[in-house]
């Protein structure tokens, strides 16, 4: 079976069976917070759970290693939209310990993606346009040198309100512990 047709299956069953209706709320978060974290499936359900997050507490947006890239790219733009226009009052900058980004080899990348039948000439192509492919698959050194960085960089936004909260945190994705990086209640 499919994996679409396996998820089609269950989600009728779902929907049938008004599953749904333990997880009805409301689109603004009613912890006023945004938590920007990894996409290690090992936090998919351990990172809400060791933070206490129920359906509609938090924005949460998830990408490769919790980093934000660009200042005007679609990670800020998220957060940016859930402080002006879902109310968010904290911002959760939500690392992890061995993370995948930590140690990623963008040589490696490019090689399996011309292996899997992108041009090379493509990836040369963009490498003398301007956009550097292996910088841009590089990840981080250290798990708190990029959260301080995305923390920094959230902070220092120019549209960023100045009363926002921005906090850095490292979670294991073995025990679900926290450990406070940035602590900007204080």
């Amino acid at each position: 079976m499919s994996k679409l047709k396996e998820i089609l299956d269950f989600n009728k069953n779902f929907v049938e069976n008004k599953r749904f209706e333990e997880f009805i709320t409301t689109k603004t978060p009613k912890k006023k917070m945004v938590i920007l974290s990894c996409m290690d499936t090992r936090l998919t359900e351990l990172l809400p759970k060791a933070m206490n997050i129920k359906n509609g507490d938090a924005k949460i947006i998830k990408n490769a290693g919790a980093m934000i890239v660009h200042p005007f790219g679609s990670v800020m733009r998220s957060i940016l939209v859930s402080i002006y226009e879902f109310e968010a009052e904290d911002v959760f900058v939500v690392g992890h310990y061995g993370c995948g980004m930590s140690n990623i080899d963008p040589k490696k990348i490019v090689n399996k993606m011309i292996n899997r039948g992108i041009n090379a000439e493509t990836v040369s192509i963009l490498n003398n346009s301007g956009i550097n492919i292996e910088s841009w698959l590089h990840g981080f050194e250290s798990v708190e040198h990029s959260i301080e960085k995305s923390v920094k960089m959230i902070k220092n936004h120019p549209l960023m309100p100045k009363d926002i909260r921005v906090h850095g945190l490292i979670i294991s994705p073995d025990t679900g512990k926290i450990d406070v990086l940035i602590d900007d209640d204080k």
